[in-house]
């Protein structure tokens, strides 16, 4: 088995079906059941901002956990218990209304679903040894793939489940994503098990020149704040819009599908550049596809918005992890790439609930989507700002 499992497509698929249920149903489907939830609840928008920070900070302990953890767990068993515990976190989202059980479910979907996307890539790393572009290629197929198709299947069918069924429906919402999320745990669970992660030799790190790297930290940081307001409440504007719930769904298709193909277009210019450009980019077009439907509000503005939300969105970690590739020696690339994580992961406590108070203060969610634009501008600002660290 050294030269990897013997189907590694089929491995890929359910690794990536593991993403799937992590990070497109757990992270961003809350999105497309806020309008009905906080309909229902009565919930102001800070309150509903809240859930998503909630899911946050259990994100931040799921990582740090992971990081201690795997030191005496593989990352096979950490990956499978994630992916099942995440799952059953879904099912009992969907159990009670009130805010407290609320709170607790999104905080441990966060906690577990952190050990599966923290150990997926170095899982998916195995797949492929000895082959760079497969291996990349694998890489970017499970963070674009398994991110987008959640995000695919969720915007297709809630929006048009609660404009059915109306929006005290929204628990069956829960109980539906997570009796997908109980249909994909074999292949996921079978697709770890088919890999062994070697343990690394101990190696002495190199010192990391943290404050050269300082634009591109800060850059980081205004994705962080930034990007997860339009996934937390695009659906709420667009229901205050009085969009209807097949253009809502049709959105949220063409933007997972979007971010599916994501690693396609930015590839290249990944490759390309050492410095923080490739950061300022994806961080300009996120503010873009954040701003674009609050400042021109019509139905084929938003598709663009999506589109280009989308292609952008789930690249940015892909940009720090280039940066930190191409600068950095190989001994490094972990502890640059989990600072990076801690940094984003603490920024994005704060956008959720930060964006809600701003929606509340003036009555109008759209005012905190620009303000998310505002902060994702600036992050690219300050990412234009990095050089090499090599030099030119």
């Amino acid at each position: 088995m050294s030269d990897g499992p013997s189907r590694p497509w089929l491995v890929l698929t359910g690794l990536a079906l593991g993403l799937t249920v992590t990070n497109g149903f757990a992270r961003f489907a809350y999105g497309l059941m806020l309008p009905a939830m906080k309909s229902e609840m009565g919930w102001n928008y800070a309150q509903a901002g809240w859930l998503n920070t909630a899911n946050a900070l259990g994100y931040i302990v799921g990582a740090v956990l992971t990081m201690i953890l795997i030191r005496r767990i593989s990352p096979v068993m950490l990956f499978n218990f994630g992916f099942v515990t995440t799952t059953l976190a879904l099912l009992a989202t969907g159990l009670n209304a009130e805010l407290w059980w609320q709170t607790l479910w999104r905080i441990l979907a966060g906690i577990f679903g952190a050990m599966s996307f923290s150990t997926a890539g170095t899982l998916t790393a195995g797949l492929f040894r000895g082959d760079p572009r497969r291996n990349a290629l694998a890489i970017a197929i499970l963070y674009g793939s398994g991110g987008g198709l959640g995000i695919v299947l969720a915007g297709a069918a809630l929006p048009l489940m609660l404009d059915a069924w109306g929006p005290g429906a929204w628990p069956m919402g829960w109980v539906g994503i997570g009796t997908a999320s109980l249909c994909f745990l074999p292949l996921g669970i079978w697709a770890a098990l088919q890999l062994r992660v070697p343990k690394s030799a101990a190696v002495t790190p190199a010192p990391v020149p943290w404050l050269r790297m300082l634009p591109e930290l800060a850059g980081y940081a205004g994705f962080g704040l930034g990007y997860i307001v339009y996934l937390t409440f695009l659906s709420a504007w667009m229901t205050e819009q009085q969009a209807s719930a097949g253009f809502i769904a049709l959105t949220w298709v063409i933007l997972g599908g979007c971010i599916s193909l994501s690693p396609l277009v930015w590839r290249p210019v990944l490759a390309r550049h050492a410095s923080g450009l490739p950061l300022a980019m994806i961080l300009g077009c996120i503010a873009l596809g954040s701003a674009l439907p609050v400042l021109v509000p019509s139905n084929g503005v938003l598709v663009i918005s999506a589109i280009v939300f989308g292609l952008s969105v789930f690249m940015a970690p892909g940009a720090v992890t280039s940066f930190s590739r191409q600068n950095l020696p190989p001994e490094s690339w972990g502890r640059a790439i989990s600072v990076f994580t801690v940094v984003f992961a603490l920024a994005q406590t704060l956008g959720p609930y930060g964006a809600g108070f701003i929606g509340d203060l003036f009555g109008n969610i759209g005012v905190s989507l620009l303000a998310a634009a505002m902060l994702l501008l600036a992050g690219a600002l300050a990412a234009l700002l990095q050089r090499p660290l090599s030099g030119d």
